[in-house]
């Protein structure tokens, strides 16, 4: 029993409800209509585990981080290290083996520019945990940095084409799901100012500028997206591009609705894990889909 339950801390502690975000590593090769080339989507998947193996092995050393502050938290003292099933120096190993792991993989199997992408990837991760995420505006841009890495390293990964207008939609989507982590953060701490300065830099009352600079955020991210569509790359790729101009409203409403659920406070997790339990959120998916199928 003990084994199992020991078992159970050690998976809750891996956060694999995260390694949705890890499914950005494939959104390249499918925007580069690659998914047919089974040599392109293994790599893609190879990728995937690894930084599914990084990104635990992060998740392990920020709860590590975070154990005293975490035990004073509604929800977060239950996490393994902060209710004490797991000691922090399993931790400690734990994550070396997660990390450690990751990396062998990049580098046995994966192109040399991806292991780097990784390796950043490790070292932004953990400054992030060990104290920069108590840097206010400094932390939304590093978690923003943290998803478009991803993005950056499905590219390298798979060998798909690089767009800079990709890389551009990505920051700018990436920023304002940043600002919603950190606003739904911040509505959890409200009860007690003092600790939401503590742990992220912020105080309660900068509730509202986050909001406006996230959807703000959000919404330059269509703009991009609207000006790509009208770039010669999208000729070349559908013979319908002016059908994708309905991908603008779509990726609308799905930026507003999150911002209204968060303003409502029924975002108290990751946006990209919340967004994974909406069902309006694969609503949405399906829609992009049919307008990806019917300008090919």
């Amino acid at each position: 029993m003990a084994e199992r339950s020991g078992a159970v801390a050690i998976l809750q502690a891996l956060r694999p409800q995260q390694w949705v975000k890890n499914l950005l590593l494939l959104v390249p090769i499918l925007l580069d209509h690659a998914l047919g080339n089974p040599d392109v989507v293994r790599r893609g998947l190879i990728a995937f585990v690894a930084f599914c193996l990084a990104a635990s092995g992060g998740y392990v050393v920020n709860d590590l981080t975070d154990v005293a502050a975490d035990r004073y938290h509604p929800v977060k003292r239950g996490r393994p290290f902060a209710s004490g099933a797991l000691s922090p120096s399993v931790g400690l190993g734990l994550a070396a083996v997660l990390i450690v792991a990751a990396i062998t993989i990049g580098l046995l199997l994966l192109p040399g520019d991806f292991t780097r992408l990784l390796l950043s990837y490790v070292v932004i991760s953990i400054a992030y945990s060990v104290g920069l995420k108590r840097i206010a505006v400094l932390d939304v841009l590093l978690l923003a940095a943290l998803y478009t890495l991803r993005v950056l390293a499905g590219v390298s990964a798979s060998g798909v084409r690089f767009s800079t207008w990709l890389l551009a939609f990505a920051m700018f989507l990436f920023l304002s799901l940043a600002f919603l982590k950190r606003h739904a953060e911040l509505r959890g701490m409200a009860f007690d100012e003092v600790a939401s300065q503590r742990r992220r830099g912020y105080l309660a009352g900068d509730v509202p500028w986050l909001s406006t600079m996230g959807s703000a955020s959000g919404y330059l991210a269509v703009l991009v997206l609207a000006l790509y569509l009208n770039s010669e790359d999208v000729v070349r790729l559908y013979r319908k591009p002016t059908v994708l101009f309905l991908l603008c409203p779509l990726l609308l409403f799905w930026i507003s609705r999150m911002w209204l659920k968060a303003h409502r406070g029924l975002i108290d997790e990751d946006p990209i894990v919340a967004s994974a339990r909406d069902a309006s959120s694969y609503v949405v998916a399906v829609l992009v889909a049919v307008v990806l199928v019917a300008a090919l």
